[in-house]
């Protein structure tokens, strides 16, 4: 039988004191009663916690720095300069806030490995079930992205010189072969030819666009309704939505208290880069900028930035893909000792594993072949808590019955009510404009040869 959660005793521990006096000496032993998925690895055949504070850095910035950028120049033509520049920086310290939150909930209770566990700790036996299946969907939607990211990179390479499912089709067999590794240490190296990738081909496109310059006005300020201005808004949080694959990688951390370093690494070379590339790409496309962005440099440039992208394309979706797997593969197995052997039980439920989810997310690619929507509709769903609305849930659960204690406390008490806010707002207003927009946008390209943009 898996193991039951059991919480630790009650401590004072709340976000403002980013590594407590409990944390200062790494030698501290964890209590017996704080048991993670992994448990004893000194003669497992598989070792999981072995990650540096630095490759998971690598994995985080590969994980999030991926699609989303490419999404923010239609978001600041959408907006406008000024409100998407508020947005970008805003949003951004928010998601570095809110990740700090999901990084001292696991230090609080280290048992925790995923969004389930954290379920587990704030609602039982339903939140195990409901942040579960929530974070399942999240990561899985996700994988579609890439998937469709990857048909649109070759619609634009090829100039569709084959069917649209087809290139799905062999997205989809890139992406499982390279999802095959149990272990996120083996694919931390592969982070790092992630974000080289994405980098180079922002760059390309910013460089392109430059030597075009179209003199395309540029606008502080735009007119808009709420479908167009709020789809704008979810692709700019999408942009920061990393949050959901936190507790897996902190899990397989050596030293999970390091986690405050890898999340400074990732947003600081996010939000540089976001804004950097958001501006630069409108300055010189204007409200004609594409989503993808890349496809804006025209057609020779488009080509030679989806190619040099093609490598973060597969390997962001693939460490999203990871994560997925790893949820439902713990499921099974924790608390048995089939999670750390090689025998055929294992690594072939491992395999079948990744290989239903990636079939999955092919489906919904083809069914919502628009990157724009499915962003929207991602971000409404999953991205609105895991990265703002369920950080604040957690703040408030770890400081209950303090909440009013000092008068620090009741600004963060009113700081962490207010992210629960933004979090349930853009759930809401989320699902209607993207549900709008894919309604508006018929899906007569959906499982058809037609081409992806």
């Amino acid at each position: 039988m898996a193991p039951q959660i059991v919480d630790a005793p009650p401590t004072t521990f709340d976000i403002e004191t980013v590594r407590p006096a409990s944390l200062d000496e790494k030698k501290d032993p964890i209590p017996p009663y704080q048991q993670d998925a992994f448990g004893d690895e000194e003669f497992a055949e598989i070792k999981y916690k072995v990650l540096k504070w630095w490759q998971c850095g690598l994995l985080m910035v590969a994980e999030t720095v991926s699609l989303g950028v490419l999404s923010l120049p239609k978001a600041v033509a959408g907006l406008g300069l000024a409100p998407a520049i508020v947005l970008l920086v805003g949003l951004g310290i928010l998601a570095t806030y809110t990740g700090l939150i999901i990084g001292q909930f696991k230090t609080r209770y280290p048992q925790i490995s995923n969004m389930a566990d954290a379920g587990e700790v704030l609602a039982g036996r339903f939140g195990r079930e409901a942040l579960g299946f929530a974070q399942i969907l999240f990561l899985v939607f996700v994988m579609a992205s890439h998937i469709l990211t990857f048909t649109t990179a070759m619609n634009t390479i090829t100039e569709s010189a084959t069917c649209s499912i087809v290139f799905g089709v062999v997205g989809l067999i890139i992406s499982f072969v390279c999802s095959i590794p149990r272990t996120l240490e083996k694919m931390s190296w592969l982070s790092l030819v992630s974000f080289i990738s994405i980098l180079a081909s922002v760059f390309i496109t910013m460089i392109a666009v430059g030597v075009q310059n179209n003199g395309a006005p540029m606008q502080v300020t735009v007119e808009t309704d709420l479908i167009h201005g709020f789809t704008a808004v979810t692709n700019i949080v999408f942009a920061f939505s990393g949050h959901a694959a936190f507790f897996g990688l902190m899990a397989e951390l050596k030293d999970p208290r390091d986690f405050p370093k890898a999340l400074c690494l990732l947003q600081s070379i996010d939000i540089s880069l976001y804004i950097i590339a958001a501006i630069v790409i409108y300055r010189y496309t204007g409200s004609d900028v594409t989503s993808p962005a890349l496809g804006s440099a025209g057609p020779l440039i488009s080509k030679i930035a989806y190619g040099v992208a093609i490598p973060t394309i597969i390997i962001a979706g693939v460490i999203n893909g990871h994560i997925a797997f790893k949820y439902v593969y713990i499921r099974i197995f924790r608390g048995t000792d089939r999670m750390h052997k090689r025998d055929w039980l294992a690594v072939s439920s491992w395999i079948g594993i990744g290989l239903g989810l990636w079939i999955l997310a092919w489906i919904i690619a083809e069914a919502i072949p628009i990157f724009s929507n499915l962003l929207s509709l991602i971000t409404a769903l999953f991205a609105s808590w895991f990265t703002y609305g369920l950080s604040g849930i957690f703040w408030l659960y770890m400081n209950k019955g303090i909440w009013f204690s000092s008068p620090r406390k009741v600004v963060l008490t009113l700081l962490n009510v207010c992210i629960v806010g933004i979090g349930g707002c853009l759930c809401g207003l989320g699902l209607y404009v993207s549900g709008k927009a894919i309604h508006d946008n018929p899906s007569s390209a959906s499982f058809s040869c037609s081409r992806v943009e």
